[in-house]
């Protein structure tokens, strides 16, 4: 197989690869070919950008250099199973990026986009969300009023901020009075998901899916932590609730479980995080089966988002799709600065037009990415604590 092989004949193989740290706490890779094809990706786990940057390049030095790009999936069965020790953030994350910089490269080979390789387009658009608020949700409704009038039509914001195991009245009220407020100022037509983003435990799950319901928001965005995913049954027979999970879960075998419960009703891949387009698409496959959609997860760059709207093209169960253009960590550089051309995510009466460029669909412009590369980049979560001192979850 071509995981073996150092050239086929037409010089169709990869010689080189790069990586660059760029702000606001990016990843990207180049990888090139003998042909002068060049395709990016976005390996990276926010926050762990130097321990991936590492671990993409014992891959690429192991399996990839020297071989055809074009046998997508065997490269990927070879990085995964190559390892005795496999799955986590920071692997799958490596591998994701990898594997969408050789779909970059196969749909620009070839000539088309890489949704025409994966079967061809279910749709001409996907919706997209805009975040409100930040960390610490504040503000949200005038900022919820303020996107509506710009085109969206779906929003998500934070529950709550830092939340004890057990909290007091006051702070599940304060959680339903922010959402009460975000749809009295937009209205019925207008869907809020709200993300308790692992910071709940399981009773107060329960306490605020309740205080919640009345507003109806779109879904509870990962409402325990995925290391109590056996929690979700139980919070699901507390509420009509659509509930979402999966940012934090990076195969499919980690999705297995919420599938065969059937507590989640929207799945959330994240594309630079869960094995990439390879991985994913399996995973919308498998949700499709058990009538669970898939939003996926993207608070990054423009190569995952780019990654992104190319599975949701061809997945008949994709719902929405995050994007982070002005996302509150966005400070310092944006998503459309690092392209040649931003107008490829224009987003028009809250939808997005999928791509139909070759690869990708997207045109990195490089000379911006290595200007960007020599800043200092070092992104990491802020530590919450309790009033006690202790941990709490971000």
């Amino acid at each position: 197989m071509s995981s073996n092989a150092t050239d086929d004949g037409t010089g169709n193989r990869i010689v080189d690869y790069e990586l660059f740290e760029v702000p606001p706490r990016w990843l990207f890779l180049r990888v090139e070919t003998a042909d002068g094809t060049v395709g990016w990706g976005e390996p990276v786990v926010e926050g762990r950008s130097h321990t991936v940057r590492a671990a993409v390049e014992e891959l690429m030095e192991n399996y990839l250099l020297g071989v055809d790009p074009a046998d997508i999936e065997d490269h990927w069965q070879t990085m995964y199973r190559g390892g005795f020790y496999r799955g986590g953030p920071i692997l799958m994350s490596a591998i994701a990026g990898i594997d969408q910089a050789l779909w970059d490269i196969k749909g620009k080979q070839l000539g088309v986009s890489v949704h025409q390789l994966l079967g061809g387009a279910a749709r001409d658009r996907i919706r997209v969300y805009q975040w409100i608020g930040g960390d610490e949700p504040s503000d949200v409704a005038e900022q919820a009023r303020e996107q509506v009038e710009a085109g969206f039509s779906a929003l998500k914001m934070n529950a709550t901020p830092a939340i004890e195991r057990v909290d007091d009245p006051a702070s599940v009220e304060a959680a339903a009075t922010r959402l009460r407020e975000v749809r009295e100022a937009v209205g019925d037509e207008v869907d809020i998901g709200v993300d308790f983003h692992g910071r709940v435990t399981k009773p107060m799950a329960k306490r605020l899916a309740k205080a919640l319901e009345p507003y109806e928001p779109m879904f509870i965005e990962e409402p325990v932590l995925p290391e109590h995913n056996e929690a979700l049954p139980d919070i699901a027979a507390h509420t009509t609730i659509p509930i979402a999970t999966g940012e934090r879960m990076f195969s499919r075998w980690d999705y297995k479980e919420v599938f065969e419960d059937g507590a989640v009703d929207v799945i959330q891949p994240d594309l630079s995080h869960a094995g990439g387009i390879t991985e994913v698409k399996k995973i919308a496959s498998m949700a499709e089966a058990y009538d669970v959609a898939m939003a996926p997860h993207c608070p990054l760059g423009p190569l995952a988002l780019a990654s992104c709207v190319q599975v949701d093209a061809c997945s008949p169960n994709a719902l929405i799709q995050e994007q982070s253009l002005n996302i509150h960590y966005n400070e310092t550089t944006d998503v459309l600065d690092y392209l040649e051309d931003p107008s490829v995510f224009e987003y028009e009466d809250g939808f997005v037009s999928v791509p139909t460029d070759p690869g990708l669909g997207v045109e990195i412009n490089e000379d911006y990415v290595r200007e960007q590369a020599e800043k200092d980049v070092d992104w990491h979560n802020p530590v919450w604590r309790h009033d006690d001192g202790s941990v709490a979850e971000w």
